[in-house]
């Protein structure tokens, strides 16, 4: 994984209408585990990790590192968004050298279907316009996951190619921040 770039963090607690986007803490080991051994989650990212792995390889505060949001709803973790680059060998780039920021998401199947997913991402790419203005996003969901697919729209996100990664087509979209006309 390379690292995200010159970002303080972690940052302020980002809150939206219902959710709270923040740093992950000992509390989510758990929330974290299920979100990982989970069928329904695994689906379209090479299937559930065995339970008995997670628990000896997740750390008591998981995913302590830039780029990595915990999603709260009511106090407790529903999901996590992810902003990492993109490695060079993966296929799916707008830069020929790579490394573009790749916008990453996962819930609770409990949390599906109520728009979190939406306003946890919105909030996450608008953190990153701030931090790193100018920077395009990328987004690389499987053609065959309606719900990604249909989230990426949502979010902004324009399809500028297709490939296959781990024996699936997948959509390779971008994201470019608006910048106001002056």
């Amino acid at each position: 994984m390379i690292e995200l770039g010159p970002v303080a963090w972690p940052p302020a607690p980002i809150r939206t209408e219902r959710l709270v986007l923040r740093e992950s803490e000992a509390r989510d080991r758990a929330a974290l585990i299920e979100l990982f051994a989970s069928p329904e989650v695994g689906t379209y990212i090479g299937g559930p990790r065995p339970r008995d792995d997670l628990e000896g390889a997740v750390p008591e505060v998981p995913g302590q590192r830039p780029g990595f949001f915990v999603v709260e709803l009511d106090g407790a973790m529903i999901g996590i968004v992810t902003l990492d680059r993109r490695g060079s060998e993966r296929p799916g780039h707008v830069r020929p050298e790579g490394g573009e920021a790749e916008l990453g998401y996962m819930f609770l199947p409990q949390a599906w279907g109520y728009g979190y997913a939406t306003e946890a991402c919105a909030a996450a790419l608008e953190w990153f316009a701030d931090t790193l203005p100018g920077e395009p996003v990328v987004l690389a969901p499987q053609t065959a996951n309606d719900r990604s697919m249909r989230l990426a729209a949502k979010l902004g996100f324009t399809e500028v190619e297709r490939f296959e990664d781990y024996g699936a087509e997948h959509s390779l979209g971008v994201w470019s921040p608006v910048t106001p006309s002056v």
